[in-house]
């Protein structure tokens, strides 16, 4: 996996083979922040990325110049090699915290920019994080909400969807509290 673009552009991360992950494409990725630029700067955003696994996601918002990244997961493994990563390149603005997602939602006391996740595919309870992210108020008024999630589900009926993007295997749910056409 590499940094595609920003200042650590083409810094490679290289995870333990046993991390518990299935990381985000790095084209999938690509796309992803192709589309988030036409819509923040991400030199103002303060970024929530929740199930961050290698961090790969929170590494493209710190390299494309993210005010601060909080990157959540359970996982210490995951916690302990975002935080290497992190020490590796020289990353002041990001903060690791490693807790469970939901339990996390249920007692946020902030806002963010943009909130990612990208949830095991196979996890109980991912047709219910857009609810759970909305509930817990962690998103800005012009915020966006981003969900990995496999093809098998469709949030098209959700108040606050905004758009579906699909790259393979991979599936973008946006969500924002303004929606914009």
């Amino acid at each position: 996996m590499r940094i595609i673009a920003g200042n650590l552009r083409g810094r490679r991360l290289n995870p333990p083979q046993n991390l518990p992950v299935r990381p985000t494409t790095d084209m999938a990725r690509e796309s992803l922040f192709n589309i988030l630029n036409n819509y923040v700067e991400f030199e103002e955003c303060a970024v929530m990325d929740l199930f961050a696994g290698t961090g790969a996601v929170s590494m493209e918002f710190v390299s494309r110049g993210a005010r601060e990244v909080t990157s959540v997961d359970i996982n210490a493994q995951c916690t302990d090699f975002i935080k290497q990563c992190a020490q590796q390149f020289g990353v002041k603005n990001i903060h690791v915290v490693r807790a469970d997602v939901f339990d996390l939602l249920k007692r946020a006391n902030r806002q963010f920019d943009i909130v990612f996740a990208d949830p095991p595919y196979a996890i109980e309870g991912l047709a219910t994080l857009p609810d759970r992210v909305f509930d817990a108020n962690v998103l800005t008024d012009d915020g966006i909400f981003v969900l990995e999630h496999p093809r098998d589900y469709s949030f098209e009926e959700h108040p606050h969807f905004w758009q579906h993007r699909n790259y393979g295997k991979v599936n973008f749910t946006f969500f924002a509290n303004k929606l914009e056409e």
